[in-house]
């Protein structure tokens, strides 16, 4: 299993495929600008590792050790001095990077062997990315007047609806294990998460592009199951699939997992139903979401969902 995406998004996938294989990679964005990852990858010009440290946190072992690691990788400093706002797992993964210069995938998989993950944690990318996005804002008229927004912390925060995103560099080289891990995958799950800073980035990475098109593996997409943050504003589930067409022409899926929340009324369903088969994929539609918690997915309930649509591709 190969998991796409980052941040809370990435780690409830993983979370789930857990239930199922222990054979998991996690391909994770690096364009992150913001909080302690932001700081470290300004001072130390190294790619931004909390979302690498969250995808190792969520493939920790099942155990009293896993846990505590867990736990001790994602604690974050308080107060305002040097430490303040910094999680320890992100310093972690500093300090291996500055003991081994430019290994970054040894790394983690050191990490990962300190936390005895059950899996393993990859960039996408070996260089740092920044996000630049078309946002579409009102402007004094209320017409539609489109800004450029550059910074992947500025663009999750925008309340103006991205209509396209784009990288810097614009072809990055994609990580080499990654491509291998693509390539010898029996199903590649991409999304959920912040879809525009999260999800859309790995499509925007040519050599990655070319391996998901190219790949044997089952492809699943895996679509959000709340439309209510700032990144998501003025968005349905079907233009969020539409996102994925106008930025990857070609590209086909398998299967589009919806929650049935986000396709309440017969006309949701239908544009959602229209969208995905411009991907080629079968629409499932089935409870994913986390009972009295908005917006997050339910870790079993992904599971089954992941295992059902294995069971039909076998």
């Amino acid at each position: 299993m190969v998991a796409m995406g980052g941040g809370h998004g990435l780690s409830a996938t993983l979370q789930a495929l857990r239930h199922i294989t222990e054979a998991i990679t996690a391909v994770v964005t690096v364009a992150d600008d913001g909080g302690s990852s932001g700081r470290l990858r300004e001072q130390f010009d190294i790619l931004p590792p909390g979302d690498l440290r969250m995808a190792l946190a969520a493939l920790c072992e099942d155990t009293s050790w896993g846990h505590q690691w867990s736990a001790v990788l994602q604690h974050r400093f308080r107060g305002h001095g040097e430490l303040g706002g910094h999680a320890l797992g992100n310093l972690l993964i500093t300090a291996l990077w500055d003991l081994i210069p430019d290994q970054q995938v040894r790394g983690l998989d050191l990490v990962g062997r300190l936390l005895n993950t059950r899996g393993r944690v990859l960039p996408m990318s070996l260089v740092p990315l920044d996000i630049e996005a078309s946002v579409l804002v009102p402007d004094d008229m209320g017409e539609g007047a489109e800004i450029i927004v550059r910074g992947q912390s500025r663009v999750a925060r925008h309340s103006g609806k991205v209509e396209t995103v784009r990288l810097t560099p614009q072809a990055p080289p994609a990580c080499p294990e990654a491509l291998e891990s693509i390539k010898l995958a029996d199903f590649v799950v991409l999304g959920p998460g912040s879809w525009f800073t999260s999800v859309m980035p790995h499509l925007l990475v040519p050599e990655l592009l070319r391996a998901l098109r190219d790949t044997p593996a089952s492809r699943i997409l895996t679509l959000n199951v709340s439309l209510t943050d700032d990144e998501a504003s003025g968005y349905t589930v079907a233009e969020h699939v539409h996102a994925v067409v106008n930025h990857a022409p070609g590209l086909t899926f398998d299967h589009v997992i919806a929650d049935p929340q986000v396709v309440r009324t017969d006309a949701e369903r239908a544009a959602l139903e229209a969208a995905v088969e411009q991907l080629g994929a079968a629409l499932v539609v089935t409870t994913v979401a986390k009972m009295g918690a908005p917006g997050v997915h339910d870790t079993l309930r992904l599971a089954a969902a992941f295992r059902d649509i294995m069971a039909v591709t076998r």
